[in-house]
């Protein structure tokens, strides 16, 4: 082997990829489960006595005994939406009496994710729990199957027992229902990322609505959730009589305020705006902003009891329905016939 590999620990991921099997067949093999061939078992046996691996104490620590403390992976961005989350799940592990380590993926795609998770392996923790911004992520967690219990917050239509979230779609649903029934024929989406899970389920919701409705649907204009890109998209819409705009943030919809402002248009009155998050400057900004409201506490203290329920009892772990949305409706959207 490299002198890479002997300068540090070997771990699981590294007798899987040496051995050319998944990291699930080296604990079965670990663990003396039945199912693995036994060509597939020398050759990860081999692997082991190569790398000269050996479970950390850490790693048996999680067997015999618990150390109160939960792996947080948050990614690298100081997004409203994923910090509060971050915070939230703090404060309910904390009510707990649990320590949280938190990491933070500066990569926010699945290789950078892998990596965080590898190095928390290898950590005194009873649980993993990860705030995923990339859909691809969302696959690695569906994949995982590890020692202990990894407990997502993701947006995504399919459920799953170990995946909590806030319901994006309903709430972009309700957003557009609102300008809709206001009266709007025309309403534009400027999402998030495109790769952003959230992101995706606020289209989705849109596009829904819109369909539901008969009313014409164009595609939607990606940003990044920074009220720069919202500024800059704002600056080019095509914006006509009856129009409004559903933003997938406050942030990008603070963006838009000041670009249709400077354009000489006037909100409400000849356009209508609506964002999602509900950020403590929403009710401030002017005119006061229309949004979504997340309850960012009950997702923390949700993520907390999924986690200790996988850690007592993994064999009662269920799927549980997303938290509701709350539209907040504000003086940014009127009537275009009023």
């Amino acid at each position: 082997m490299t002198d890479d590999k002997s300068a540090r620990a070997a771990n699981i991921f590294d007798v899987a990829r040496l051995a050319g099997v998944s990291h699930q067949t080296v604990s079965r093999v670990l663990n003396d489960l039945p199912n693995v061939r036994p060509a597939t078992r020398e050759r990860v046996q081999s692997a082991i006595a190569q790398l000269r691996y050996s479970p950390s104490p850490a790693a048996r620590a999680l067997v015999t005994r618990r150390t109160r403390t939960i792996g947080l992976v948050a990614p690298g961005v100081s997004d409203y939406g994923p910090t509060s989350i971050a915070m939230s799940f703090n404060f309910a592990a904390r009510a707990e009496r649990y320590n949280v380590e938190t990491v933070s993926a500066l990569d926010p795609d699945p290789d950078g994710v892998r990596g965080v998770i590898e190095g928390l392996l290898r950590q005194r923790v009873d649980a993993i729990v990860l705030i995923v911004v990339d859909v691809g992520v969302l696959e690695v967690v569906r994949g995982l199957d590890l020692s202990i219990p990894v407990v997502a917050a993701a947006s995504t239509g399919r459920r799953s027992p170990l995946i909590v979230s806030i319901d994006q779609y309903r709430g972009a649903r309700a957003a557009v229902r609102h300008l809709a029934e206001l009266g709007h024929t025309r309403i534009l989406h400027v999402a998030g990322a495109s790769r952003a899970p959230d992101a995706l389920e606020r289209v989705r919701g849109w596009r829904d609505e819109l369909a539901s409705r008969r009313l014409e649907t164009v595609d939607p204009v990606y940003g990044d959730w920074s009220a720069a890109s919202g500024h800059r998209i704002g600056a080019e819409l095509d914006v006509g009589p009856g129009t409004a705009i559903f933003a997938a943030n406050d942030l990008m919809a603070i963006g838009l305020l000041s670009a249709l402002r400077e354009r000489g248009l006037r909100v409400p009155e000849d356009v209508s705006v609506v964002g999602f998050d509900d950020v403590p400057e929403a009710a401030y900004l002017y005119p006061p902003l229309t949004t979504v409201r997340q309850d960012f506490a009950a997702l923390g203290e949700l993520i907390m009891q999924k986690v200790l329920v996988a850690v007592e009892e993994p064999d009662s772990v269920t799927e549980d329905t997303p938290l509701p949305t709350h539209l907040i409706v504000r003086e940014s959207t009127r009537s275009p016939s009023a």
